[in-house]
C-alpha cells in the first residue's frame, strides 16, 4: 500500500488541531497508509540571530534527512515553492507510485522555515498559498489536501 508520510518539526499544541489531523489520518487510511513523524524543533531565543537560526535550521536539517529515504518521493513545504490547484496535486499524487515509489514524504519544516539541503533534497518544492497561515494550522491543511487530491482521483464528490 502507498504510503504518506508528514515529516513536521515541532508538536501541534492545540487539541483541536490534533482532533483535525487524527480526522484526516483516520479518512486517508482507506486510501494509503498514513504516518505524522514529528521531530523536535531546535530551542531559539527570543530574538535569535540569523546565524542562529540558520544553525537551528541545520541541525533539525539533519534529523529530516534521517527520515527521507532516496527510494521515496520527497516534497518540501516552503514558501517559495510552486503553487497547485486541487486537481493538479491530486495528479500528482496518482503519478508517484507510477514512478515506481511506494512513498510519499512531505516535509514540514519549524516556523523559521527549512534548511536549504533539505529543499535540495526535494523532488518538488510546494508553498500551499501566498497568504500567511498559522504554522502550527500547515500540518492539518497538507493532510486535507492530500486527503482532497485522492477524492477527486477517486472520483468521490467531496471536491467542489
Amino acid at each position: 500500500m502507498f504510503s504518506v508520510n508528514i515529516i513536521a518539526v515541532g508538536k501541534l499544541k492545540e487539541d483541536y488541531l490534533r482532533s483535525a489531523c487524527g480526522e484526516y489520518l483516520k479518512r486517508l487510511s482507506a486510501f494509503c497508509k498514513p504516518t505524522v513523524i514529528e521531530l523536535p524543533e531546535s530551542r531559539l531565543p527570543e530574538t535569535p540571530s540569523e546565524k542562529q537560526i540558520a544553525a537551528a535550521l541545520d541541525s533539525e536539517g539533519d534529523s529530516i534527512l534521517k527520515k527521507i529515504s532516496a527510494d521515496d518521493y520527497v516534497i518540501a513545504m516552503c514558501i517559495e515553492g510552486r503553487q497547485y490547484t486541487s486537481e493538479k496535486f491530486s495528479a500528482l499524487l496518482t503519478e508517484i507510485p507510477v514512478r515506481g515509489k511506494s512513498s510519499l514524504d512531505i516535509i514540514i519544516g519549524s516556523s523559521c522555515g527549512l534548511s536549504e539541503k533539505v529543499k535540495s533534497a526535494a523532488d518538488l518544492r510546494l508553498s500551499m498559498s501566498e497568504m500567511t497561515f498559522p504554522h502550527q494550522l500547515a500540518r492539518v491543511m497538507v493532510l486535507e489536501q492530500v486527503y482532497r487530491g485522492f477524492m477527486i482521483s477517486s472520483g468521490k464528490k467531496y471536491h467542489k
